[in-house]
């Protein structure tokens, strides 16, 4: 396994460790899902902790797959601008276009926070 690669998997495990550790901080802390805003319909306590589960599920999936994407398209990147520099803006294009994946990931933990809290 080269240098590249254990750094990569090195901070993919990493993603999914605070990932799993936010899901079970927040899967059993009740004090959070007890409260509600006034006006609100109240949720029952397991719906509040499954939409913890979902929000942190979205956020730290979406995390996971963009950096497998950037990976992979960064890497051919770099060997494009290696042989064409003047390809650096379309370059810049594609990897932001799969840093993408992870802005979804977060506006849809956004929209299931803002729908559960």
């Amino acid at each position: 396994m080269t240098t590249g690669m254990k750094g990569l998997s090195i901070w993919l495990g990493g993603v999914a460790l605070v990932s799993i550790a936010a899901s079970l901080f927040l899967w059993w802390s009740p004090s959070i899902a007890a409260e509600s805003l006034p006006g609100k319909e109240a949720l029952s306590s397991g719906a509040v902790q499954w939409g913890f589960l979902a929000a942190a599920l979205a956020t730290g999936l979406s995390s996971l797959g963009a950096g497998i994407a950037v990976a992979g398209v960064g890497s051919a990147a770099i060997g494009a601008l290696a042989e064409k520099p003047e390809l650096l803006g379309r370059a810049l294009i594609m990897v932001g276009l799969a840093e993408g994946i992870a802005i979804y990931g977060l506006i849809i933990s956004i929209l299931i926070l803002n729908r559960i809290l």
